[in-house]
């Protein structure tokens, strides 16, 4: 890009974002100011509204490096006259020991190097004029790391080594750090992974452990592996498995949910992303304590190895008969807190807050508002009474062991 360009207020706001890689010289003062002038005019700046007069000055003051102060000086006297010139000086100036033709050579060589460190650039420099014959440096030769830094920060370097290049995000934190507040609401999800051992080097397949923190409704699925190619469809079946709309996903600062593709799907199902504090190993206890009490225990610590017919087998076992017993038919305690006479809380368990996930989610004060649309809780219960609790425990372990046989160890 040239000077003579002006662009459009849409190509200067993503000019300013870093949303487009632009390389733009302004190689001296009177050539700045003519640019402003012609920006100015094109745009008719005066009568901008206040954010597109913001947009403007932001890209004026990175192409051209001059500061706040002295583009409101110009702005304002293009305002007055219709023209911006050099103002007259009024004092004697001093010639410094770097001359201008210096600074220029020393952006120049800063491109190159890709802006190396002080003491690096400075060997730099040395090196040119002393090992390679560059004119140029003669006098950059004894310039010092510190100064260096100096020359950095003035107008004429900053218009010189005005290089742009699309700007790379910063890495932005996923997931917000916090404790999910679930106002007695079911849909408040804690999730975790559990891995089912290693064998001569070789990773076992993965369960997702997905858990309601009202209901303790639980949903499991296997996966090959844990990168983004097997996370994100096994995550989308799991939470289809709910039968009430999801709120909050919260899981540890693992990289497989913190992600911007597990990110991405969540937004999509306009649910809300949070992970673990720091030195808080509570936060996601739930999943935990259930990753050993239900998966542990069901399938124990032998070595799966994940191959795909492996993990169908599994997830077909899930699917069809633990995830509904472990809903239907399993009871979990639910906790009661109380407050004691002296202000501490006291975690009880009471015998009769045991009862089924299905038949806390019905306990809920208007609990249908919280179902997903098309379910009723007539067709949930028609899957929870087919059987009793424990002729769906014995056909779930004939099913298991079919698939234990079925599984290549």
């Amino acid at each position: 890009m040239n000077t003579t360009h002006i662009p459009t207020l849409k190509q200067m706001e993503d000019f300013v974002n870093g949303s487009i890689a632009i390389s733009l010289t302004c190689p001296n003062r009177q050539e700045a100011y003519s640019y402003i002038e012609q920006t100015l005019v094109a745009h008719s700046y005066s009568k901008l509204k206040k954010p597109n007069k913001g947009i403007v000055r932001s890209y004026l003051a990175q192409v051209t490096g001059f500061g706040p102060a002295q583009l409101t000086r110009l702005i304002r006297q293009h305002g007055h006259s219709g023209h911006i010139t050099p103002a007259t000086r009024t004092q004697p100036t001093f010639k410094g020991k770097y001359l201008p033709e210096d600074i220029i050579e020393l952006a120049r060589v800063d491109e190159a190097h890709e802006d190396l460190s002080g003491p690096a650039m400075v060997q730099i420099l040395q090196r040119e004029y002393e090992v390679f014959g560059n004119e140029a440096c003669i006098r950059l030769k004894d310039l010092s790391s510190s100064h260096l830094y100096n020359l950095r920060k003035t107008n004429r370097y900053q218009r010189r080594h005005m290089s742009f290049t699309k700007t790379k995000s910063a890495p932005v934190s996923i997931g917000e750090r916090t404790k999910p507040t679930n106002d007695g609401r079911p849909g408040f999800l804690r999730v975790d992974s559990v891995h089912q051992g290693d064998k001569d080097g070789e990773k076992g397949v993965y369960h997702i452990n997905l858990v309601d923190e009202v209901t303790q409704w639980e949903v499991v699925v296997c996966v090959e592996g844990i990168s983004e190619q097997f996370m994100i469809p096994a995550l989308e079946a799991a939470m289809n498995l709910f039968p009430f709309m999801m709120i909050n996903f919260h899981a540890d600062n693992g990289s497989e949910y913190m992600n911007q593709k597990v990110a991405e799907l969540l937004q999509r199902m306009l649910v809300k992303l949070t992970k673990s504090r720091p030195y808080h190993s509570g936060d996601n206890g739930l999943v935990e304590t259930k990753n050993g009490s239900i998966i542990r225990k069901a399938l124990g610590w032998i070595h799966i190895p994940r191959t795909p017919d492996n993990v169908t087998a599994i997830n077909h076992w899930y699917a069809a008969w633990f995830v509904p017993y472990l809903n239907f038919h399993r009871p979990c305690g639910y906790r009661v807190t109380e407050i004691s006479s002296k202000g501490k809380r006291i975690h009880r368990y009471p015998k009769d807050g045991y009862m089924m996930p299905y038949e806390k989610l019905k306990s809920l004060p208007h609990a249908e508002q919280y179902l997903k649309p098309g379910l009723s809780f007539e067709l949930l219960d028609l899957q929870a009474y087919a059987m009793s609790d424990t002729q769906w425990a014995e056909s779930m372990q004939i099913e298991k062991a079919a698939m234990w046989e079925s599984i290549q160890l």
